[in-house]
């Protein structure tokens, strides 16, 4: 299967979601990923304002900035984007990417980037909408923040069909299932391990 491929049948199974079922699914995810992200003491975390075909984040976002932890969202640039701090109003700009105000800040660290994925493959690498933009921000970094992929619907693969360029994860969350990555190689082997109870 390529990687084209592979982002379709993704985007057709995450379309099969029925929508009385999101809000439950988004509540399961929510709950999972604040949890991961407060056992990380991340006080420093990218997040992004969801599509509509994206896992809806904006209450982790929302619990996050009340408990003083430094939320960014992108800001396009270019081909790419760079983090600026989160703060209201929102504009919807290319893409119907919703982003903050522009920021003379110069943010290059943070301890922790939430990414939404369309598909994972065997490496832990993204299959995102084929825009390459997580990919060249993550690749102008000096250092890789812990990373965690969510996903609404888990959409993964057992082969490796995605570039090495494209970003990994650390972690993958759906509303029912989290898994870690077990580092990259470079050959067919899956990284990807579920979490135990406890992980």
């Amino acid at each position: 299967m390529t990687k084209p491929e592979f982002r379709h049948y993704c985007l057709q199974k995450l379309r099969s979601v029925a929508a009385h079922s999101r809000f439950k699914r988004n509540k399961m995810l929510n709950r999972r990923l604040f949890e991961c992200i407060a056992a990380s003491k991340a006080r420093s975390v990218l997040l992004f304002w969801p599509l509509d075909s994206e896992p809806d984040v904006r209450e982790v976002i929302r619990r996050l900035r009340a408990g003083g932890v430094a939320v960014y969202l992108p800001f396009m640039e270019g081909a790419s984007f760079r983090m600026v701090p989160f703060r209201y109003p929102l504009e919807r700009k290319k893409f119907g990417i919703f982003e903050p105000g522009n920021s003379h800040k110069n943010i290059k660290k943070i301890d922790l980037a939430v990414v939404p994925a369309v598909g994972v493959d065997a490496q832990a690498r993204r299959i995102g909408f084929g825009k390459g933009m997580y990919d060249r921000f993550f690749a102008a970094l000096k250092k890789k923040p812990v990373t965690i992929f969510v996903q609404l619907e888990g959409c993964t693969t057992q082969e490796k069909i995605c570039d090495d360029y494209d970003v990994s994860a650390d972690v993958l969350l759906t509303p029912t299932d989290c898994f870690k990555a077990a580092g990259i190689t470079y050959d067919k082997r899956n990284t990807l391990r579920r979490c135990n109870r406890h992980g």
